[in-house]
């Protein structure tokens, strides 16, 4: 599996975003590498839509993770 086969998580998917840290998580134990935990999910959600939901940060943070996985496995 290249890198490129794990896309980053997409907003408002969850089970995506689980998914794909899992993926990560499993080829970097593969390949000996060790990444810093996934972002922690919200627990403070009003569920109102604000804007600056803490949702938005957690999708915005887990992109980031996904791509410093990528480039931990890339080195």
């Amino acid at each position: 599996m290249s890198n490129d086969e794990v896309p980053p998580p997409v907003a408002g998917d969850l089970a995506a975003a689980r998914a794909r840290f899992a993926a990560w998580q499993t080829r970097a134990a593969a390949a000996g590498v060790a990444l810093r935990p996934p972002p922690p999910e919200p627990a403070t959600c009003c569920g109102r839509g604000c804007n600056g939901c803490v949702w938005e940060g957690f999708y915005a943070a887990a992109a980031w993770w996904c791509e410093d996985a990528q480039a931990a496995l890339a080195r």
